[in-house]
This record gives structure tokens, C-alpha cells and sequence, in this order.
């Protein structure tokens, strides 16, 4: 246990020492807004392009429309920005030659990787508050109104959904780990968005962890207890292959 919280202090000394986790999270929040205000004007101004784009949620006013249009960027959006992150975290000692001296720590490198990702969902539950607190301020910003009861609900649902897509990003650590780099784990993260977007137009969205949270984000009632769980099995799977990944690495492979 001693090892593990030394880990994870050294751990957060690096993640802060490298500013990568403060710019992603600048990033993500003003594109989040960004595309959400935008998004909002064209909807008012009549724009036929954004409506037609927007679907459902054109039909939609007030917080139930900028609720709805958070939930759909976060779930692509969020997910890459996460994904890029986790496999920075992990990929970063492969790329920069420090896994090396990680055989010779007397803290073991399982313990190691379990400080990333305790480190990780430190960030992703801080973006989660600020992303919800900034959609909260915005929906005042554009005449909403205070949020009541109805909003309130949405907005911790939108805080809940920003949190289990930090988890659907979990496989990309295990990427980053076989493929020894920042790029496999990218790239594991962009084969999980068009693989939820596609199950989610395949209708079959509710039961496949990427694509469940946005989906109840959207509408609670759309996706049952147990299909969301599945959200956290996935989660867990991947830290366990990616734990016993590390536990397993070899210097010449």
C-alpha cells in the first residue's frame, strides 16, 4: 500500500509537471461550449443545415436542447480528449525511454500503472464537476433561466455521463501498453467512438458501453441498470489486462 501511494504521488508530480492535463481540460470545455453555443445560434437563427443535423433535439428548447447537444459532444468529444490523455499517461514511458528504469523501482510496475489510472479518474471526475458547472453557467449565459428541479437532474446526469465516458477510455491504456506508444492507445480511442456511433445507429446502442451513457444522458429510461453497468465491466476488464500487462513486460519486447 506504502508503494502504491508513492507511486500515485509521483504520479501526480509528472501529470502537473507537464501541463498536458491542465491544456486538455481548457481545451475540452471551451470546444464543449464552443460547439455548443454555436450549435444553439444556428438553431435560432433558423439555419436549416443545423436543425436538419440536429435531428430530434432541433424540436427541443431551452435547457432540454443544450442538455441534449452537451450529452452527444461529450460522448465523442470527451472520449477522444480521454482517451488521448490515458495513453499519454501510459505511452509517455515508452516513448521516452523511462520504462527502462521502472525495472529497477523497488515499487512494482503494476502498482505503477494503478497510480495512472488513479490518477486519471482524480482528472476526469475534476473536468466532469467543471464541465457541468461551466453547462450550468452557460444555460444562464444564453437566457435559460435558473435551472429547477428538471434541470438539475439533467445537469447531474450530464456530470454522471462525463465520468463513465472517462471510463469507457479505459482500453486505450492497454493499447498504449501493447503497442509500446502514445498512438496505438489513440487510436483504440477513435475505433470506440465510430464503434458507438455505429452501434447507436444500429439501435443496439443501450447495450454497448460506449454508446449506453450518452444514451441515458438523453433519456434515462432508454437504458436499464444492468446495461449501464456494463459501463464499469468494461471498465474493470481493461484495467486488469492492462495491469497484468505491466506485470508481464519484458525489457527487449
Amino acid at each position: 500500500m506504502n508503494g502504491l501511494l508513492i507511486a500515485v504521488e509521483v504520479e501526480l508530480r509528472k501529470a502537473v509537471a507537464s501541463r498536458v492535463l491542465g491544456a486538455t481540460t481548457i481545451i475540452l470545455v471551451l470546444g464543449l461550449v464552443a460547439l455548443t453555443v454555436g450549435l444553439e445560434l444556428g438553431v435560432r437563427s433558423g439555419n436549416t443545415n443545423v436543425t436538419a443535423q440536429l435531428g430530434p433535439l432541433a424540436a427541443l428548447d431551452g435547457w432540454a436542447r443544450m442538455v441534449g447537444l452537451v450529452a452527444q459532444i461529450t460522448a465523442a468529444g470527451a472520449l477522444i480528449a480521454f482517451g488521448v490523455v490515458l495513453s499519454w499517461l501510459v505511452g509517455r514511458e515508452f516513448g521516452e525511454g523511462t520504462i527502462t528504469s521502472m525495472f529497477a523501482l523497488p515499487v512494482a510496475r503494476p502498482a505503477i500503472m494503478l497510480a495512472k489510472f488513479a490518477v486519471y479518474l482524480a482528472w476526469v471526475l475534476a473536468v466532469a464537476l467543471v464541465i457541468t458547472a461551466v453547462l450550468a453557467v452557460v444555460g444562464v449565459a444564453l437566457g435559460y433561466g435558473m435551472p429547477h428541479e428538471p434541470e438539475l437532474a439533467a445537469l447531474a446526469r450530464q456530470l454522471v455521463l462525463t465520468a463513465l465516458t472517462g471510463l469507457v477510455a479505459f482500453p486505450a491504456a492497454w493499447a498504449a501498453t501493447l503497442g509500446r506508444g502514445l498512438l496505438p492507445g489513440i487510436a483504440a480511442t477513435i475505433g470506440l467512438v465510430v464503434c458507438g456511433q455505429v452501434m447507436a445507429v444500429a439501435g443496439v446502442g443501450a447495450w454497448f458501453p460506449v454508446a449506453a451513457p450518452a444514451l441515458w444522458a438523453l433519456d434515462p429510461s432508454a437504458v436499464t441498470a444492468p446495461q449501464l453497468a456494463l459501463v464499469g465491466a468494461l471498465a474493470g476488464i481493461a484495467v486488469a489486462l492492462t495491469v497484468r500487462s505491466w506485470s508481464r513486460l519484458e525489457l527487449d519486447r
